[in-house]
């Protein structure tokens, strides 16, 4: 697997599993664009990273829930780079808020998360659109969760948002595929990331660790490094006849564990 004269843009990947694509792409020679919207100190850090493993990459600071930072992101990308042939959507939000409880989310919530992990893909999309089709075959790579597989998840806006992105993986394929671009999405599990660290605090972090183990058939608490071997896949010339799949890295959480009859 290589990406020798490719170039990749990675939304939200200062940190976790965006980070971790950027760095890995990267070091099989391809040229990255790293997007983040807070934190420069942390970008700037996975830049020097992958400086250390192949090409200096871009550093764009830019807003994925605006139409304008999408809009930004892509044509900062054409004039430094020239070209894009993968594009990996990755940012995303969430608010905490019990499945059961219709009072614990706003309509400015749904707005909100939806905005980030749905609309800012379809935007990011329909302005690469002209310059991925410039190649032979490209590639857009969704990251969603299986909270979009099974209403599952940290809310219930959070579910929606990646149930639809699912969708829209589905109906993209189907759309731009006559353009050589083909659409698929990762739909991970719980990851074991700072964000969630940082979201749940250093004690229910290590419980929903646990928690994970227990529930899966693997047994294991995946890493974000753990979950980028699926992205290179569908970014990769190794899947150039794959379009339209949601694929779940999740130790087998969907399939449930086996029976046991003690």
């Amino acid at each position: 697997m290589n990406f020798n004269g490719k170039v990749a843009v990675i939304t939200g990947s200062s940190a976790g599993i965006g980070a971790e694509t950027a760095k890995k792409i990267t070091s099989l020679g391809g040229k990255v664009t790293i997007n983040y919207s807070k934190s420069s100190d942390a970008a700037e850090k996975i830049a020097h990273e992958c400086s250390q493993l192949g090409e200096n990459p871009l550093v764009i600071k830019a807003d994925m829930s605006s139409d304008d930072g999408c809009k930004e992101l892509i044509q900062t990308t054409i004039k430094e780079f020239g070209s894009i042939n993968v594009l990996v959507n990755n940012a995303g939000r969430t608010k905490f808020a019990d499945h059961s409880d219709l009072n614990a989310l706003s309509r400015e919530d749904f707005e909100t998360i939806m905005a980030l992990n749905l609309n800012s893909n379809y935007e990011l999309i329909k302005h690469a659109r002209p310059h991925l089709a410039k190649n032979k075959i490209s590639s857009i790579v969704n990251i969603s969760s299986v909270a979009g597989l099974r209403g599952l998840g940290s809310s219930v806006a959070y579910a929606a948002s990646k149930g639809a992105l699912n969708s829209m993986t589905l109906a993209l394929s189907r759309s731009l595929g006559p353009d050589g671009i083909r659409v698929n999405a990762v739909c991970p599990g719980f990851v074991a990331t700072d964000w969630w660290k940082n979201s749940l605090g250093d004690e229910k972090f290590k419980r929903a660790i646990a928690a994970y183990e227990k529930t899966n058939p693997l047994g294991e608490c995946p890493s974000a490094e753990d979950i980028v071997g699926s992205i290179l896949f569908f970014a990769s010339d190794l899947s150039n006849h794959v379009t339209g799949q949601l694929l779940a890295v999740d130790g087998g959480l969907l399939i449930g564990m086996p029976l046991k009859l003690d």
